[in-house]
């Protein structure tokens, strides 16, 4: 059993992007309830963990799970907006203990559309000057 998680989930919890980085492999997917295609590779993933640290209020992972074959399963609670939301990281890894795939889900689905809310906007600024 692996502890790559909690390397991970420590550099959550200090909102560390760097060190988040750190966990990811280059050629990593991080599926999103905010769109339908996954963002792919560290530079993508980059981009919305850092909008996600200026969106998420009162982050707090509460419960973990892990598999025998390492995939870990983080359970948080945040705030977005006014809406209480509850989500899963769901974290599977490649050979050498980073981060293949990070597939993240939410509910209720008011705390979905609160988060596209914030997000989509900031996403969309940043890809369409990456400069600034």
């Amino acid at each position: 059993m692996s502890d790559h998680h909690r390397t991970f989930r420590r550099a959550v919890e200090a909102a560390d992007l760097d060190a988040m980085m750190a966990c990811f492999a280059d050629g990593a997917a991080l599926q999103s309830p905010i769109s339908f295609k996954p963002f792919l590779g560290r530079d993508a993933i980059r981009i919305l963990l850092s909008i996600l640290l200026q969106v998420f209020r009162d982050f707090r992972y509460t419960d973990e799970l892990t598999a025998g074959d390492g995939t870990a399963a983080l359970i948080f609670r945040t705030r977005v907006g006014e809406r209480e939301v509850q989500g899963l990281d769901l974290i599977r890894f490649d050979g050498d203990g980073k981060i293949a795939e990070l597939t993240v889900m939410v509910r209720p689905r008011s705390g979905s559309e609160a988060l596209l809310a914030e997000v989509g906007p900031r996403l969309a600024a940043i890809l369409a000057d990456p400069h600034a």
